[in-house]
Protein backbone atom coordinates (compact mmCIF):
# COMPACT_ATOMS: atom_id res chain seq x y z
CA UNK A 1 0.00 0.00 0.00
CA UNK A 2 3.03 2.46 0.13
CA UNK A 3 2.63 3.82 -3.30
CA UNK A 4 -1.41 4.01 -2.63
CA UNK A 5 -0.71 6.34 0.50
CA UNK A 6 1.88 8.09 -1.72
CA UNK A 7 -0.58 9.40 -4.22
CA UNK A 8 -2.88 9.77 -1.16
CA UNK A 9 0.07 12.58 0.64
CA UNK A 10 1.08 14.09 -2.72
CA UNK A 11 -2.74 14.75 -3.71
CA UNK A 12 -3.78 16.33 -0.13
CA UNK A 13 -0.45 18.01 -0.60
CA UNK A 14 -1.65 19.71 -3.70
CA UNK A 15 -4.96 20.80 -2.35
CA UNK A 16 -3.01 22.21 0.73
CA UNK A 17 -0.64 24.36 -1.44
CA UNK A 18 -3.70 25.83 -2.95
CA UNK A 19 -4.08 28.30 0.04
CA UNK A 20 -0.85 29.33 -0.80
CA UNK A 21 -0.35 29.98 -4.53
CA UNK A 22 -2.94 31.84 -5.63
CA UNK A 23 -1.33 34.43 -3.27
CA UNK A 24 1.55 33.98 -5.16
CA UNK A 25 -0.54 34.26 -8.31
CA UNK A 26 -1.61 37.56 -7.38
CA UNK A 27 1.39 38.86 -6.40
CA UNK A 28 3.00 38.27 -9.56
CA UNK A 29 0.11 39.81 -11.29
CA UNK A 30 0.40 42.97 -9.67
CA UNK A 31 4.15 43.08 -10.47
CA UNK A 32 3.47 42.43 -13.83
CA UNK A 33 0.51 45.55 -13.71
CA UNK A 34 3.44 47.79 -12.20
CA UNK A 35 5.59 46.65 -14.92
CA UNK A 36 2.97 47.80 -17.61
CA UNK A 37 2.38 51.32 -15.69
CA UNK A 38 6.25 51.78 -16.53
CA UNK A 39 6.40 50.88 -19.67
CA UNK A 40 3.62 53.35 -20.37
CA UNK A 41 6.06 56.14 -19.74
CA UNK A 42 9.01 54.72 -22.31
CA UNK A 43 10.02 50.84 -20.41
CA UNK A 44 9.18 47.81 -22.35
CA UNK A 45 7.50 45.22 -20.60
CA UNK A 46 9.48 41.89 -20.27
CA UNK A 47 7.75 38.70 -19.97
CA UNK A 48 6.72 37.30 -16.04
CA UNK A 49 8.01 34.17 -15.17
CA UNK A 50 4.62 32.11 -14.15
CA UNK A 51 6.17 29.14 -12.50
CA UNK A 52 7.65 29.87 -8.72
CA UNK A 53 10.42 27.19 -7.70
CA UNK A 54 8.10 25.25 -5.38
CA UNK A 55 5.92 24.72 -8.10
CA UNK A 56 8.53 23.38 -10.66
CA UNK A 57 9.08 20.74 -7.25
CA UNK A 58 5.57 20.21 -6.87
CA UNK A 59 4.72 19.29 -10.34
CA UNK A 60 8.13 17.99 -11.03
CA UNK A 61 6.89 15.22 -8.55
CA UNK A 62 2.97 14.71 -9.79
CA UNK A 63 5.14 14.26 -13.36
CA UNK A 64 7.98 11.45 -12.00
CA UNK A 65 5.39 9.75 -9.46
CA UNK A 66 2.84 9.31 -12.09
CA UNK A 67 4.09 9.13 -15.28
CA UNK A 68 5.10 5.35 -15.49
CA UNK A 69 2.26 4.02 -13.43
CA UNK A 70 -1.56 3.45 -14.22
CA UNK A 71 -3.13 6.54 -12.87
CA UNK A 72 -2.54 9.64 -16.09
CA UNK A 73 0.05 11.78 -15.10
CA UNK A 74 -1.41 14.27 -17.67
CA UNK A 75 -4.06 14.04 -15.97
CA UNK A 76 -3.17 14.46 -12.51
CA UNK A 77 -0.94 17.59 -13.96
CA UNK A 78 -4.03 19.51 -14.76
CA UNK A 79 -5.59 19.03 -11.76
CA UNK A 80 -3.10 20.20 -9.85
CA UNK A 81 -2.81 22.76 -12.46
CA UNK A 82 -6.73 23.52 -11.12
CA UNK A 83 -5.32 23.98 -7.61
CA UNK A 84 -2.07 26.06 -7.92
CA UNK A 85 -3.96 28.66 -10.47
CA UNK A 86 -2.32 27.82 -13.22
CA UNK A 87 -4.84 27.45 -15.75
CA UNK A 88 -6.68 30.68 -14.85
CA UNK A 89 -7.49 32.22 -18.66
CA UNK A 90 -8.79 35.59 -15.89
CA UNK A 91 -5.13 35.70 -14.82
CA UNK A 92 -3.15 33.84 -17.24
CA UNK A 93 -2.30 35.17 -21.07
CA UNK A 94 -2.96 32.77 -23.67
CA UNK A 95 1.07 32.37 -24.09
CA UNK A 96 1.46 31.91 -20.65
CA UNK A 97 -1.31 28.90 -20.28
CA UNK A 98 0.61 27.33 -23.07
CA UNK A 99 3.91 28.04 -21.75
CA UNK A 100 2.43 25.72 -18.75
CA UNK A 101 1.42 23.15 -20.74
CA UNK A 102 4.52 22.97 -22.92
CA UNK A 103 6.30 22.81 -19.53
CA UNK A 104 4.52 19.62 -18.44
CA UNK A 105 5.50 17.61 -21.67
CA UNK A 106 8.99 18.62 -21.56
CA UNK A 107 9.89 17.70 -17.90
CA UNK A 108 8.24 14.15 -18.92
CA UNK A 109 12.22 13.87 -20.05
CA UNK A 110 13.09 13.57 -16.18
CA UNK A 111 10.77 10.49 -16.33
CA UNK A 112 12.38 9.45 -19.85
CA UNK A 113 16.22 9.80 -18.34
CA UNK A 114 14.68 7.61 -14.98
CA UNK A 115 13.95 4.51 -18.00
CA UNK A 116 16.86 5.10 -19.85
CA UNK A 117 19.10 4.55 -16.84
CA UNK A 118 17.31 1.63 -14.98
CA UNK A 119 16.32 0.01 -18.78
CA UNK A 120 20.10 1.06 -20.01
CA UNK A 121 20.53 -2.64 -20.95
CA UNK A 122 17.17 -3.19 -23.07
CA UNK A 123 18.12 0.13 -24.72
CA UNK A 124 22.24 -1.45 -25.53
CA UNK A 125 20.30 -4.85 -26.91
CA UNK A 126 17.89 -2.53 -29.21
CA UNK A 127 20.95 -0.39 -29.97
CA UNK A 128 23.19 -3.60 -31.21
CA UNK A 129 19.94 -5.11 -32.58
CA UNK A 130 20.09 -2.04 -35.28
CA UNK A 131 23.52 -3.16 -36.68
CA UNK A 132 22.65 -7.12 -36.88
CA UNK A 133 24.69 -7.89 -33.32
CA UNK A 134 21.52 -9.00 -30.86
CA UNK A 135 18.33 -11.09 -32.64
CA UNK A 136 16.84 -9.76 -29.32
CA UNK A 137 17.63 -6.63 -29.38
CA UNK A 138 16.22 -6.61 -32.69
CA UNK A 139 12.93 -7.94 -32.05
CA UNK A 140 12.33 -5.38 -29.14
CA UNK A 141 13.19 -2.48 -31.55
CA UNK A 142 10.48 -4.08 -33.91
CA UNK A 143 8.04 -4.44 -31.58
CA UNK A 144 8.58 -0.80 -30.04
CA UNK A 145 8.42 1.00 -34.02
CA UNK A 146 5.81 -1.29 -34.88
CA UNK A 147 3.28 0.03 -31.76
CA UNK A 148 4.97 3.92 -31.95
CA UNK A 149 4.11 4.31 -35.55
CA UNK A 150 0.56 3.35 -34.86
CA UNK A 151 0.58 6.21 -31.82
CA UNK A 152 2.54 8.45 -33.93
CA UNK A 153 0.25 8.60 -37.05
CA UNK A 154 -2.63 8.85 -34.69
CA UNK A 155 -1.64 11.57 -32.61
CA UNK A 156 -0.25 13.74 -35.67
CA UNK A 157 -4.45 13.88 -36.27
CA UNK A 158 -5.81 14.04 -32.65
CA UNK A 159 -3.75 16.98 -31.04
CA UNK A 160 -5.41 19.71 -32.05
CA UNK A 161 -9.21 18.12 -31.56
CA UNK A 162 -7.70 16.69 -27.73
CA UNK A 163 -6.05 20.25 -27.05
CA UNK A 164 -8.75 21.51 -27.80
CA UNK A 165 -11.72 19.72 -26.25
CA UNK A 166 -10.36 17.51 -23.80
CA UNK A 167 -7.20 19.38 -22.55
CA UNK A 168 -9.32 20.43 -18.64
CA UNK A 169 -10.49 19.39 -15.53
CA UNK A 170 -14.19 17.80 -16.75
CA UNK A 171 -12.93 15.79 -19.25
CA UNK A 172 -9.89 14.54 -17.07
CA UNK A 173 -12.06 13.31 -14.11
CA UNK A 174 -14.28 11.40 -15.84
CA UNK A 175 -11.27 9.37 -17.72
CA UNK A 176 -9.66 9.25 -14.15
CA UNK A 177 -13.14 7.00 -12.68
CA UNK A 178 -13.72 5.62 -15.84
CA UNK A 179 -10.58 4.12 -15.99
CA UNK A 180 -10.23 3.27 -12.29
CA UNK A 181 -13.51 1.47 -13.39
CA UNK A 182 -12.12 -0.83 -16.12
CA UNK A 183 -8.89 -1.95 -13.94
CA UNK A 184 -11.14 -3.16 -11.14
CA UNK A 185 -13.13 -4.86 -14.03
CA UNK A 186 -9.94 -6.56 -15.90
CA UNK A 187 -8.24 -7.15 -12.35
CA UNK A 188 -11.37 -10.06 -12.07
CA UNK A 189 -11.45 -11.22 -15.99
CA UNK A 190 -10.63 -14.17 -17.34
CA UNK A 191 -7.74 -12.53 -18.82
CA UNK A 192 -5.77 -10.93 -16.10
CA UNK A 193 -5.65 -14.80 -14.47
CA UNK A 194 -4.69 -16.09 -17.44
CA UNK A 195 -1.81 -13.45 -17.72
CA UNK A 196 -0.46 -13.92 -14.54
CA UNK A 197 -0.95 -18.09 -14.38
CA UNK A 198 0.59 -18.76 -17.69
CA UNK A 199 1.45 -15.45 -19.58
CA UNK A 200 4.21 -14.99 -21.56
CA UNK A 201 7.98 -12.29 -21.46
CA UNK A 202 8.46 -9.47 -23.50
CA UNK A 203 10.90 -11.24 -25.71
CA UNK A 204 7.71 -13.64 -27.26
CA UNK A 205 5.73 -10.25 -27.86
CA UNK A 206 4.39 -10.53 -31.65
CA UNK A 207 5.25 -7.24 -33.92
CA UNK A 208 1.09 -7.58 -34.59
CA UNK A 209 0.68 -8.05 -30.81
CA UNK A 210 2.89 -4.62 -30.30
CA UNK A 211 0.66 -2.74 -32.85
CA UNK A 212 -2.31 -3.39 -31.21
CA UNK A 213 -0.88 -2.35 -27.72
CA UNK A 214 0.22 1.20 -30.11
CA UNK A 215 -3.45 1.36 -30.81
CA UNK A 216 -4.37 1.15 -27.32
CA UNK A 217 -2.08 3.91 -26.19
CA UNK A 218 -3.81 6.28 -28.68
CA UNK A 219 -6.50 6.51 -25.91
CA UNK A 220 -4.63 7.46 -23.63
CA UNK A 221 -4.41 10.46 -25.28
CA UNK A 222 -7.36 11.18 -24.07
CA UNK A 223 -6.07 13.13 -20.75
CA UNK A 224 -6.32 11.35 -17.38
CA UNK A 225 -6.79 7.95 -19.16
CA UNK A 226 -3.02 7.20 -18.55
CA UNK A 227 -0.70 5.58 -21.20
CA UNK A 228 0.85 3.44 -19.05
CA UNK A 229 -2.65 1.86 -18.08
CA UNK A 230 -3.93 0.93 -21.70
CA UNK A 231 -0.30 -0.32 -22.46
CA UNK A 232 -0.27 -3.11 -19.51
CA UNK A 233 -3.98 -3.99 -19.49
CA UNK A 234 -3.40 -4.38 -23.28
CA UNK A 235 -0.42 -6.28 -23.06
CA UNK A 236 -1.87 -8.52 -20.59
CA UNK A 237 -5.05 -9.14 -22.38
CA UNK A 238 -3.10 -10.04 -25.54
CA UNK A 239 -1.24 -13.02 -23.18
CA UNK A 240 2.05 -10.64 -21.76
CA UNK A 241 3.05 -11.19 -17.68
CA UNK A 242 2.23 -8.30 -15.86
CA UNK A 243 5.76 -7.52 -15.72
CA UNK A 244 6.58 -8.29 -18.93
CA UNK A 245 3.48 -5.65 -20.18
CA UNK A 246 4.88 -2.79 -17.75
CA UNK A 247 8.66 -3.31 -18.80
CA UNK A 248 7.76 -2.68 -22.06
CA UNK A 249 4.76 -0.19 -21.22
CA UNK A 250 7.97 1.71 -20.12
CA UNK A 251 10.55 0.62 -22.89
CA UNK A 252 7.83 2.24 -25.33
CA UNK A 253 7.57 5.21 -23.17
CA UNK A 254 10.96 6.62 -24.69
CA UNK A 255 9.94 7.20 -28.34
CA UNK A 256 6.37 8.13 -27.36
CA UNK A 257 7.81 10.87 -24.83
CA UNK A 258 10.91 12.03 -26.50
CA UNK A 259 8.51 12.47 -29.51
CA UNK A 260 5.81 14.40 -27.80
CA UNK A 261 9.01 16.48 -26.10
CA UNK A 262 10.93 17.32 -29.12
CA UNK A 263 7.43 18.64 -30.55
CA UNK A 264 6.77 20.54 -27.60
CA UNK A 265 10.37 22.39 -27.41
CA UNK A 266 10.04 22.88 -31.22
CA UNK A 267 7.20 24.90 -31.07
CA UNK A 268 6.95 26.09 -27.96
CA UNK A 269 10.60 27.03 -26.89
CA UNK A 270 10.54 30.81 -27.10
CA UNK A 271 7.35 30.84 -24.63
CA UNK A 272 9.38 28.28 -22.19
CA UNK A 273 12.40 30.62 -21.82
CA UNK A 274 10.82 33.70 -21.69
CA UNK A 275 7.20 32.76 -19.37
CA UNK A 276 9.36 29.89 -17.44
CA UNK A 277 12.37 30.08 -17.58
CA UNK A 278 15.66 27.38 -17.42
CA UNK A 279 16.01 27.25 -14.08
CA UNK A 280 12.31 26.00 -13.41
CA UNK A 281 12.87 24.01 -16.34
CA UNK A 282 15.69 22.22 -14.93
CA UNK A 283 14.25 21.77 -11.19
CA UNK A 284 11.18 20.18 -12.84
CA UNK A 285 13.00 17.85 -15.07
CA UNK A 286 15.32 17.27 -12.41
CA UNK A 287 12.72 16.11 -9.26
CA UNK A 288 10.73 14.43 -12.33
CA UNK A 289 13.81 11.68 -13.12
CA UNK A 290 14.16 10.79 -9.18
CA UNK A 291 10.80 10.41 -8.40
CA UNK A 292 10.26 8.21 -11.47
CA UNK A 293 13.57 6.05 -11.00
CA UNK A 294 11.54 5.26 -7.41
CA UNK A 295 8.01 5.04 -8.66
CA UNK A 296 9.19 2.58 -11.65
CA UNK A 297 11.91 0.59 -9.40
CA UNK A 298 9.02 -0.55 -7.08
CA UNK A 299 5.85 -0.71 -9.35
CA UNK A 300 6.62 -4.10 -10.79
CA UNK A 301 7.03 -5.72 -8.04
CA UNK A 302 4.01 -4.24 -6.31
CA UNK A 303 2.28 -5.10 -9.17
CA UNK A 304 2.83 -8.84 -9.38
CA UNK A 305 1.57 -9.05 -5.71
CA UNK A 306 -0.69 -6.68 -5.46
CA UNK A 307 -2.51 -6.37 -9.09
CA UNK A 308 -4.50 -3.09 -10.30
CA UNK A 309 -6.97 -3.05 -7.41
CA UNK A 310 -5.34 -0.44 -5.41
CA UNK A 311 -5.02 1.81 -8.07
CA UNK A 312 -8.90 1.47 -9.29
CA UNK A 313 -10.16 2.82 -5.93
CA UNK A 314 -7.72 5.73 -5.88
CA UNK A 315 -8.28 6.73 -9.42
CA UNK A 316 -11.56 6.91 -8.23
CA UNK A 317 -11.48 8.06 -5.08
CA UNK A 318 -9.11 11.47 -6.91
CA UNK A 319 -11.87 11.44 -9.14
CA UNK A 320 -14.17 11.89 -6.44
CA UNK A 321 -12.23 14.28 -4.45
CA UNK A 322 -11.41 16.70 -7.58
CA UNK A 323 -15.19 16.79 -8.27
CA UNK A 324 -15.70 18.02 -5.57
CA UNK A 325 -12.80 20.28 -4.77
CA UNK A 326 -12.90 22.38 -7.85
CA UNK A 327 -16.61 22.79 -7.13
CA UNK A 328 -17.75 21.39 -11.08
CA UNK A 329 -20.94 20.27 -9.30
CA UNK A 330 -21.65 23.67 -9.16
CA UNK A 331 -21.05 24.28 -12.52
CA UNK A 332 -23.64 21.75 -13.57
Amino acid sequence: MKLVKLFLRLTLGAIVLQAAFPALAEDRVDSSLSVSATSAVGTSESPRTIISPAQAVVLGLVEGITEYLPVSSTGHLVLVDELLGLRDATKLSTSELDAVEAYEVVIQSGAILAVILLYFKAIQQMLLGLVGRSEEGRQLLVNVVCAFAVTGVIGVFAHKLIKQYLQHSGPVIFALAAGGLLMLAFESSRWAKAARDHGYGMNQLTPRHAALIGLAQCVAMWPGTSRSMMTILSGMFLGMTPVAAAEFSFILGLPTLLAATGLKLYKEGPLLTSHIGLPAMALGLGVAAVAAAIAVRGFTAYLARRGFVPFGIYRIALAVVMFLVLGLGAEA
